[in-house]
């Protein structure tokens, strides 16, 4: 019985710059001659010379250390959602999570807002920020809200 063996279809990646031998080594290591990416290491927004439509170019202008870093926003989670917790039940961070709704590490680093959208079949004590449209739902509902309404 003859074992075949599978054809390999990618082939591994030459490393660069690892002298002769390496097939693919030597004075440049296929980095071309000079210029900023012939040498050590490269910025992530690095793009070469362009300067009137580049990326950096369009961004709007924020000065300091955390320029590219994205902004944390609350966690949202629509008023339909909260049917799926029991009648009467106080709504904060620990029952969404235990309900499945958010993620509780997620929820305590970022926060959570419920905003108005979907119905609302029961009535609900909410503790956390909510939209005036939500609360308003909640209000028609019978429910209260003991933290002040946010806007969108």
């Amino acid at each position: 019985m003859e074992q075949k063996l599978k054809k390999l279809s990618a082939r591994k990646q030459k490393r660069l710059g690892r002298g002769y031998g390496s097939g693919k080594g030597g004075h440049t290591s296929g980095r071309g001659q000079k210029g900023q990416k012939s040498r050590g290491k490269i910025n992530v927004i690095f793009e070469g010379l362009k300067v009137k439509k580049s990326f950096i170019k369009r961004l709007p202008l924020r000065r300091g250390k955390g320029r590219f870093k994205p902004g944390t926003k609350s966690l949202i989670v629509k008023l339909g959602y909260l049917n799926l917790l029991p009648q009467d039940s106080v709504v904060d961070i620990e029952t969404l999570a235990k309900a499945g709704i958010v993620d509780l590490n997620d929820a305590k680093k970022f926060g959570v807002k419920i905003l108005g959208d979907g119905k609302l079949e029961k009535k609900l004590i909410i503790k956390l920020p909510i939209s005036k449209s939500a609360a308003l739902e909640v209000a028609k509902v019978g429910g209260k809200v003991e933290t002040p309404v946010k806007e969108k």
